[in-house]
């Protein structure tokens, strides 16, 4: 079995939106490792001294305890165009895995920066991110995403966000879509045109 995966903002030395990690850590150990105790994520984590004050990925790879942690530099990646990608009715990411290996596979061929599958005729994410999209007055994602992303819920908790079922033919009904992780604050996501969704 792979190992699971939890991806955390640092920032000026702090970790962002720790508890809804924590949420989903403890929703991943029980559907798989039920007869294991919650891992504790602010008794695991620590700051290293050699950080600065800048952007970082606290990477936690995880089954019944912690394998590893890692602090990696982080900037966001341009993404101005995605490509339409078909996945199968049973295609499963409900749980945040280190082996991505079959959406890697879906990119392979397309010329657009990132894809955006579609499960049963319904937008749900591109390769690494949620996804909001603007119809002019309000943002809204998907109500049935592949992964429901910490960065998400946060927005969805905050009233920021509505859910919706869009279907692929619905696209031009809005303007932008912007791209949610938790890495990224909502206001430097990247945005995409619509008309640049093939």
């Amino acid at each position: 079995m792979s190992l699971l995966l939890e991806t955390i903002r640092v920032a000026d030395r702090a970790f962002q939106n720790l508890s809804y990690h924590q949420q989903r850590l403890e929703r991943s150990i029980q559907q798989h490792f039920p007869q294991v105790e919650p891992i504790l994520l602010a008794e695991k984590l620590a700051i290293p001294d050699s950080l600065d004050n800048g952007v970082y990925k606290c990477r936690v790879l995880y089954d019944e305890k912690i394998r590893t942690i890692e602090f990696l530099p982080y900037t966001v990646r341009s993404v101005q165009s995605l490509a339409l990608v078909s996945i199968p009715s049973d295609a499963d990411y409900s749980s945040k895995w280190a082996n991505r290996s079959w959406i890697e596979q879906l990119k392979q061929g397309t010329a657009a920066d990132d894809i955006l599958m579609v499960k049963n005729d319904l937008l749900t994410d591109t390769s690494y991110a949620n996804i909001a999209l603007w119809d002019g007055y309000e943002w809204f994602t998907p109500r049935l995403p592949l992964l429901e992303g910490t960065k998400r819920a946060q927005l969805l908790a905050e009233g920021i966000l509505k859910t919706a079922d869009i279907r692929p033919c619905e696209l031009l009904d809005f303007q932008y879509l912007k791209l949610l992780n938790a890495m990224i604050n909502f206001e430097e996501s990247p945005t995409v045109s619509v008309s640049n969704i093939q």
